[in-house]
């Protein structure tokens, strides 16, 4: 029909050259630029240089943390396993009961309780240890005991020396990385402090220049 208004449609679409030279804005500072300072040449060069060493020193800390932490453990375990032993102890007091006995929680909970147990060297002694809830006196239950003959914790096992070896060998590849960008802020604020004081500097030949009167 004449005279119709046609539908109104979207306007084309206009290619955005910003995105398609974005692989290239990343390099700027590598690319030849008559904006192009020193200073950002060197930080361009000591960005890479840092990256190559994250690279290199983070699976090395990582893996020289991780074996140290490894051995000493392992080493840590030997010892408790010979140092300490299992004992019989009788507890001297009822342990306290829980207020929702029976339940999940009442059978994961805790309680110290006074015991009474014989050392090493063949003299009773008293100490204290966790037991389970609602437990009467007399009871008797197994603790670990050092050759002090104090109540201790069991030895290390291999999912707890496992454990802390890969918490020790995250950390030293976390403070390698963290080490790393720490070095590139400093020297992107270094340079930045210098490329102002350039500035400072090469304005104060200008300006008076520009402020010249005829």
């Amino acid at each position: 029909m004449a005279g119709e208004i046609p539908q109104a449609q979207p306007p084309p679409a206009v290619p955005d050259p910003d995105r398609e030279r974005y692989p290239y804005l990343l390099l700027w500072r590598w690319r030849r630029n008559p904006l192009r300072r020193p200073s950002d040449r060197l930080r361009a060069w000591v960005s890479l240089g840092l990256v190559l060493a994250v690279l290199g020193a983070a699976p090395a800390a990582m893996f020289g943390v991780g074996d140290s932490a490894y051995r000493h453990y392992r080493s840590t375990a030997e010892h408790e396993a010979r140092t300490r032993d299992h004992r019989p102890a009788v507890l001297t007091h009822d342990a306290p009961r829980h207020p929702e006995p029976g339940s999940d929680e009442a059978k994961k909970t805790r309680y110290p309780v006074p015991v009474r147990f014989t050392g090493p060297d063949g003299a009773s002694r008293t100490g204290r240890t966790e037991v389970e809830p609602g437990l009467p006196a007399d009871s008797t239950v197994l603790v670990w005991v050092d050759d002090q003959g104090r109540i201790t914790e069991p030895p290390l096992t291999a999912e707890q020396i496992r454990s802390r070896t890969m918490g020790w060998a995250i950390l030293a590849f976390l403070g390698v990385v963290v080490t790393g960008l720490a070095a590139h802020a400093a020297t992107g604020l270094v340079l930045h402090r210098r490329n102002l004081a350039q500035w400072d500097a090469a304005w104060a030949n200008t300006a008076p220049r520009w402020s010249r009167h005829p």
